[in-house]
Protein backbone atom coordinates (compact mmCIF):
# COMPACT_ATOMS: atom_id res chain seq x y z
CA UNK A 1 0.00 0.00 0.00
CA UNK A 2 1.12 3.19 -1.09
CA UNK A 3 2.51 5.47 2.25
CA UNK A 4 2.82 9.72 2.35
CA UNK A 5 5.15 11.80 3.78
CA UNK A 6 3.41 14.39 5.84
CA UNK A 7 5.42 17.19 8.56
CA UNK A 8 4.38 16.06 12.48
CA UNK A 9 3.13 19.06 12.58
CA UNK A 10 0.28 18.18 10.39
CA UNK A 11 -0.03 14.93 11.92
CA UNK A 12 -0.43 16.28 15.17
CA UNK A 13 -3.18 18.57 14.63
CA UNK A 14 -5.04 16.01 12.63
CA UNK A 15 -4.83 13.30 15.73
CA UNK A 16 -5.95 15.99 18.25
CA UNK A 17 -8.70 16.66 15.94
CA UNK A 18 -9.97 13.29 15.72
CA UNK A 19 -9.68 12.28 19.53
CA UNK A 20 -11.47 15.96 20.36
CA UNK A 21 -13.96 14.68 18.44
CA UNK A 22 -15.00 11.55 20.48
CA UNK A 23 -14.78 13.62 24.04
CA UNK A 24 -10.85 13.44 24.92
CA UNK A 25 -9.64 16.65 26.35
CA UNK A 26 -7.33 18.94 24.12
CA UNK A 27 -5.10 18.58 26.77
CA UNK A 28 -4.98 14.53 26.83
CA UNK A 29 -5.81 14.57 23.22
CA UNK A 30 -2.11 16.51 22.94
CA UNK A 31 -0.40 14.02 25.10
CA UNK A 32 -1.92 10.88 23.05
CA UNK A 33 -0.70 12.81 20.04
CA UNK A 34 2.48 13.35 21.64
CA UNK A 35 3.45 9.68 22.17
CA UNK A 36 1.87 8.46 18.57
CA UNK A 37 4.59 11.34 16.89
CA UNK A 38 7.40 10.45 18.86
CA UNK A 39 6.85 6.64 17.59
CA UNK A 40 6.15 7.72 13.31
CA UNK A 41 9.46 9.99 13.72
CA UNK A 42 11.65 7.76 15.51
CA UNK A 43 11.00 5.31 12.81
CA UNK A 44 8.72 3.11 14.60
CA UNK A 45 5.45 3.71 12.65
CA UNK A 46 3.66 0.63 14.25
CA UNK A 47 3.28 2.57 17.46
CA UNK A 48 2.35 5.85 15.59
CA UNK A 49 -0.08 7.13 14.03
CA UNK A 50 -1.65 3.89 12.62
CA UNK A 51 -3.10 3.23 15.85
CA UNK A 52 -5.50 6.82 15.68
CA UNK A 53 -8.26 4.64 14.29
CA UNK A 54 -8.42 1.81 16.75
CA UNK A 55 -8.27 4.48 19.38
CA UNK A 56 -11.68 6.01 18.39
CA UNK A 57 -12.95 2.55 17.55
CA UNK A 58 -12.60 1.83 21.20
CA UNK A 59 -13.57 5.06 22.65
CA UNK A 60 -17.08 5.25 20.47
CA UNK A 61 -17.72 1.12 21.56
CA UNK A 62 -17.01 2.46 25.27
CA UNK A 63 -14.14 0.94 26.32
CA UNK A 64 -11.79 3.23 26.87
CA UNK A 65 -13.06 6.57 29.00
CA UNK A 66 -12.54 9.77 27.21
CA UNK A 67 -12.43 11.92 30.51
CA UNK A 68 -10.54 9.41 33.29
CA UNK A 69 -10.17 10.12 36.56
CA UNK A 70 -6.58 9.29 37.29
CA UNK A 71 -5.27 8.61 40.88
CA UNK A 72 -2.62 7.87 42.67
CA UNK A 73 -2.00 6.33 45.67
CA UNK A 74 1.18 6.81 47.25
CA UNK A 75 2.21 3.78 48.98
CA UNK A 76 5.25 4.02 50.60
CA UNK A 77 8.48 6.79 50.09
CA UNK A 78 9.42 4.98 46.92
CA UNK A 79 6.25 3.51 45.74
CA UNK A 80 2.81 3.84 44.39
CA UNK A 81 0.27 3.12 42.27
CA UNK A 82 -2.34 4.89 39.28
CA UNK A 83 -6.00 3.80 38.86
CA UNK A 84 -6.44 4.97 34.85
CA UNK A 85 -9.61 4.79 35.15
CA UNK A 86 -9.79 2.66 31.74
CA UNK A 87 -8.31 6.25 29.99
CA UNK A 88 -6.22 5.87 27.38
CA UNK A 89 -3.01 4.40 28.28
CA UNK A 90 -0.69 6.73 26.55
CA UNK A 91 -2.44 9.32 29.42
CA UNK A 92 -1.91 6.85 32.35
CA UNK A 93 1.07 5.87 31.58
CA UNK A 94 2.22 9.27 31.27
CA UNK A 95 0.82 10.13 34.71
CA UNK A 96 2.30 7.29 36.39
CA UNK A 97 6.01 7.78 35.36
CA UNK A 98 5.78 11.51 36.74
CA UNK A 99 4.66 10.42 39.45
CA UNK A 100 8.06 7.53 39.69
CA UNK A 101 9.88 10.59 38.55
CA UNK A 102 9.17 13.25 41.33
CA UNK A 103 9.61 10.14 43.65
CA UNK A 104 13.24 9.61 42.28
CA UNK A 105 14.16 13.04 42.28
CA UNK A 106 12.99 13.10 46.02
CA UNK A 107 13.96 9.73 47.48
CA UNK A 108 16.47 8.30 44.46
CA UNK A 109 14.29 5.37 43.71
CA UNK A 110 10.88 5.76 42.51
CA UNK A 111 8.28 2.23 41.17
CA UNK A 112 4.95 3.03 39.93
CA UNK A 113 2.47 0.57 38.70
CA UNK A 114 -0.68 1.60 36.67
CA UNK A 115 -3.87 -0.87 36.67
CA UNK A 116 -7.16 -0.30 34.83
CA UNK A 117 -5.29 1.69 31.65
CA UNK A 118 -4.87 0.53 27.92
CA UNK A 119 -2.75 0.27 25.24
CA UNK A 120 -0.21 2.78 26.00
CA UNK A 121 1.75 3.16 23.01
CA UNK A 122 5.93 3.27 22.32
CA UNK A 123 7.19 2.94 26.40
CA UNK A 124 10.98 4.42 24.70
CA UNK A 125 8.99 7.54 25.04
CA UNK A 126 8.39 7.22 28.55
CA UNK A 127 11.89 6.00 29.56
CA UNK A 128 13.11 9.13 27.84
CA UNK A 129 11.30 11.62 29.92
CA UNK A 130 13.01 10.25 32.73
CA UNK A 131 16.14 10.06 31.25
CA UNK A 132 15.44 13.80 30.41
CA UNK A 133 15.42 14.58 34.67
CA UNK A 134 18.95 12.50 34.75
CA UNK A 135 17.52 9.55 35.76
CA UNK A 136 17.24 6.11 34.63
CA UNK A 137 14.25 4.81 33.49
CA UNK A 138 12.50 1.50 33.23
CA UNK A 139 9.16 0.54 31.57
CA UNK A 140 7.14 -2.71 31.02
CA UNK A 141 3.67 -3.54 29.89
CA UNK A 142 1.78 -6.84 28.52
CA UNK A 143 -0.28 -7.48 26.01
CA UNK A 144 -3.20 -9.81 25.24
CA UNK A 145 -1.94 -13.43 23.84
CA UNK A 146 0.28 -13.43 20.62
CA UNK A 147 3.63 -15.31 21.17
CA UNK A 148 3.60 -19.24 21.71
CA UNK A 149 5.69 -19.76 24.65
CA UNK A 150 9.34 -21.73 24.14
CA UNK A 151 8.39 -25.47 23.97
CA UNK A 152 4.91 -24.85 23.37
CA UNK A 153 2.18 -24.92 20.45
CA UNK A 154 -0.62 -22.24 21.54
CA UNK A 155 -0.02 -18.16 22.20
CA UNK A 156 0.16 -17.75 25.59
CA UNK A 157 2.21 -14.59 26.24
CA UNK A 158 1.97 -11.43 24.74
CA UNK A 159 4.95 -9.10 22.92
CA UNK A 160 4.94 -7.52 26.13
CA UNK A 161 7.86 -4.75 26.21
CA UNK A 162 10.52 -3.69 28.39
CA UNK A 163 12.31 -0.35 27.99
CA UNK A 164 15.63 1.50 29.68
CA UNK A 165 16.58 5.24 29.42
CA UNK A 166 19.46 5.98 30.57
CA UNK A 167 21.28 9.69 30.57
CA UNK A 168 24.37 10.89 29.44
CA UNK A 169 26.79 14.05 29.93
CA UNK A 170 26.97 15.57 26.22
CA UNK A 171 25.76 12.08 24.31
CA UNK A 172 22.39 11.37 23.89
CA UNK A 173 20.80 8.81 26.09
CA UNK A 174 20.78 5.39 25.28
CA UNK A 175 17.25 4.53 25.07
CA UNK A 176 16.82 1.06 24.90
CA UNK A 177 13.00 -0.23 24.06
CA UNK A 178 11.89 -3.90 22.76
CA UNK A 179 9.17 -7.24 22.50
CA UNK A 180 10.16 -9.56 23.74
CA UNK A 181 8.93 -11.42 20.84
CA UNK A 182 10.78 -11.55 17.38
CA UNK A 183 9.23 -8.51 16.67
CA UNK A 184 6.37 -6.45 17.69
CA UNK A 185 3.06 -7.06 16.76
CA UNK A 186 2.64 -3.27 14.67
CA UNK A 187 5.16 -3.98 12.70
CA UNK A 188 3.10 -7.27 11.32
CA UNK A 189 0.17 -5.10 11.30
CA UNK A 190 2.23 -2.01 9.76
CA UNK A 191 3.44 -4.51 6.96
CA UNK A 192 -0.10 -5.72 6.22
CA UNK A 193 -0.88 -2.07 6.01
CA UNK A 194 1.69 -1.35 3.17
CA UNK A 195 0.94 -4.85 1.20
CA UNK A 196 4.58 -5.91 2.33
CA UNK A 197 5.72 -9.20 2.65
CA UNK A 198 7.45 -9.97 5.86
CA UNK A 199 10.87 -11.84 6.73
CA UNK A 200 11.04 -15.57 7.80
CA UNK A 201 10.66 -15.90 11.70
CA UNK A 202 8.27 -13.01 12.51
CA UNK A 203 5.07 -15.16 12.51
CA UNK A 204 3.35 -18.11 12.62
CA UNK A 205 0.01 -19.94 11.18
CA UNK A 206 -2.72 -21.63 12.74
CA UNK A 207 -0.37 -24.95 12.40
CA UNK A 208 2.85 -23.57 13.57
CA UNK A 209 4.33 -23.15 10.39
CA UNK A 210 6.60 -19.90 9.60
CA UNK A 211 4.53 -17.42 6.85
CA UNK A 212 5.69 -14.50 5.22
CA UNK A 213 2.21 -13.32 4.32
CA UNK A 214 1.39 -10.82 7.21
CA UNK A 215 -2.63 -11.43 6.94
CA UNK A 216 -1.65 -15.44 7.72
CA UNK A 217 -0.40 -14.55 11.15
CA UNK A 218 -1.48 -16.18 13.96
CA UNK A 219 0.79 -15.91 16.72
CA UNK A 220 4.56 -14.51 16.68
CA UNK A 221 7.56 -16.43 18.48
CA UNK A 222 9.41 -15.14 21.72
CA UNK A 223 13.38 -14.05 20.43
CA UNK A 224 16.15 -16.03 21.27
CA UNK A 225 13.96 -19.07 22.38
CA UNK A 226 13.39 -19.77 26.28
CA UNK A 227 15.60 -16.69 26.82
CA UNK A 228 12.35 -14.08 25.20
CA UNK A 229 10.20 -16.44 26.69
CA UNK A 230 11.63 -16.23 30.17
CA UNK A 231 11.85 -12.57 30.15
CA UNK A 232 8.21 -12.12 28.72
CA UNK A 233 7.18 -14.13 31.82
CA UNK A 234 9.10 -11.65 34.18
CA UNK A 235 7.47 -8.04 31.97
CA UNK A 236 3.86 -10.00 32.64
CA UNK A 237 5.18 -10.37 36.47
CA UNK A 238 5.82 -6.73 36.89
CA UNK A 239 3.29 -5.31 34.62
CA UNK A 240 0.55 -7.93 35.28
CA UNK A 241 0.59 -9.70 38.84
CA UNK A 242 2.05 -6.47 40.19
CA UNK A 243 -0.17 -4.19 39.03
CA UNK A 244 -3.11 -6.32 40.30
CA UNK A 245 -4.19 -6.72 36.49
CA UNK A 246 -4.74 -10.12 34.17
CA UNK A 247 -1.93 -12.10 32.64
CA UNK A 248 -1.14 -13.81 29.37
CA UNK A 249 -4.39 -15.70 28.34
CA UNK A 250 -6.52 -13.57 30.23
CA UNK A 251 -5.67 -10.71 28.75
CA UNK A 252 -8.59 -8.96 26.67
CA UNK A 253 -7.98 -8.86 23.15
CA UNK A 254 -6.90 -5.57 21.40
CA UNK A 255 -7.95 -6.73 18.59
CA UNK A 256 -11.48 -7.72 19.03
CA UNK A 257 -14.18 -7.50 21.97
CA UNK A 258 -14.22 -3.66 21.13
CA UNK A 259 -16.58 -3.22 23.99
CA UNK A 260 -14.84 -4.55 26.61
CA UNK A 261 -12.35 -2.41 28.47
CA UNK A 262 -8.82 -4.04 28.56
CA UNK A 263 -7.63 -3.44 32.52
CA UNK A 264 -3.69 -3.50 31.25
CA UNK A 265 -1.08 -2.92 33.42
CA UNK A 266 2.27 -1.21 33.74
CA UNK A 267 5.33 -1.03 35.45
CA UNK A 268 7.49 2.31 35.69
CA UNK A 269 10.66 2.88 37.74
CA UNK A 270 12.98 6.16 37.96
CA UNK A 271 16.35 5.90 39.32
CA UNK A 272 18.90 8.64 40.41
CA UNK A 273 22.43 7.86 39.63
CA UNK A 274 23.35 9.93 42.41
CA UNK A 275 22.15 7.82 44.74
CA UNK A 276 24.41 5.01 44.27
CA UNK A 277 27.03 6.65 42.55
CA UNK A 278 28.93 10.25 41.98
CA UNK A 279 26.54 11.59 39.38
CA UNK A 280 28.91 13.32 37.28
CA UNK A 281 30.91 10.30 36.82
CA UNK A 282 28.37 8.18 35.94
CA UNK A 283 27.34 10.71 32.99
CA UNK A 284 30.62 11.16 31.70
CA UNK A 285 31.26 7.24 32.00
CA UNK A 286 28.05 7.22 29.89
CA UNK A 287 29.65 9.51 27.53
CA UNK A 288 32.88 7.50 27.32
CA UNK A 289 31.06 3.72 27.04
CA UNK A 290 29.02 5.46 23.88
CA UNK A 291 32.35 6.94 22.60
CA UNK A 292 34.32 3.66 22.99
CA UNK A 293 31.39 1.56 21.46
CA UNK A 294 31.55 3.73 18.83
CA UNK A 295 35.26 3.75 17.90
CA UNK A 296 35.12 -0.45 18.23
CA UNK A 297 36.11 -1.89 15.18
CA UNK A 298 32.81 -2.86 12.89
CA UNK A 299 32.26 -5.99 11.47
CA UNK A 300 32.26 -6.27 7.67
CA UNK A 301 28.80 -4.52 6.20
CA UNK A 302 28.64 -2.30 9.50
CA UNK A 303 30.43 1.40 9.24
CA UNK A 304 30.35 1.03 13.06
CA UNK A 305 28.61 0.25 16.14
CA UNK A 306 26.21 1.61 17.41
CA UNK A 307 24.15 1.86 20.90
CA UNK A 308 20.78 1.00 21.41
CA UNK A 309 18.24 3.65 20.13
CA UNK A 310 20.81 5.19 17.89
CA UNK A 311 18.88 4.38 14.50
CA UNK A 312 15.95 6.10 15.90
CA UNK A 313 17.60 9.04 17.50
CA UNK A 314 18.82 9.75 13.90
CA UNK A 315 15.30 8.93 12.00
CA UNK A 316 14.08 11.42 14.56
CA UNK A 317 16.28 14.49 13.36
CA UNK A 318 16.08 13.31 9.59
CA UNK A 319 11.88 12.94 9.90
CA UNK A 320 12.01 16.30 12.01
CA UNK A 321 13.29 17.95 8.69
CA UNK A 322 11.50 16.35 6.24
CA UNK A 323 8.13 14.61 7.60
CA UNK A 324 6.90 11.68 9.10
CA UNK A 325 6.22 8.64 6.28
CA UNK A 326 2.42 7.23 7.16
CA UNK A 327 0.21 4.69 5.48
CA UNK A 328 -1.59 6.65 2.81
CA UNK A 329 -5.37 4.94 4.66
CA UNK A 330 -4.34 6.30 7.67
CA UNK A 331 -3.89 9.55 6.59
CA UNK A 332 -6.89 9.54 4.71
CA UNK A 333 -8.45 8.34 8.38
CA UNK A 334 -6.90 11.14 9.84
CA UNK A 335 -8.06 13.66 7.54
CA UNK A 336 -11.71 12.05 7.27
Amino acid sequence: MATVTVPHQEAQVLIEQKLVENGVSPKEASKVADVLLHADLRGVSSHGSLRTEHYVTRLQSGSINPAPKLEFQATGPVTGVVDGDDGLGHVVADFAMDRAIEMGLENGVGMVTAMNSSHCGALSYFVQKAASSGLIGIAMTHTDKIVVPFGGKEPFLGTNPIAYGVPAKNEKPLILDMATSNVALGKILQSEAEGKEIPSGWGVDEEGREVNDPSKVKALLPFGGPKGYGLSLIVDIFSGLLAGAAFGPHISKMYGDYDQKRKLGHYFCAIDPARFTDRDTFFVQMDRMIRELHEAPPAEGFERVLVPGEIEQMNEERNLQLGIRIAEKTYEYLKS
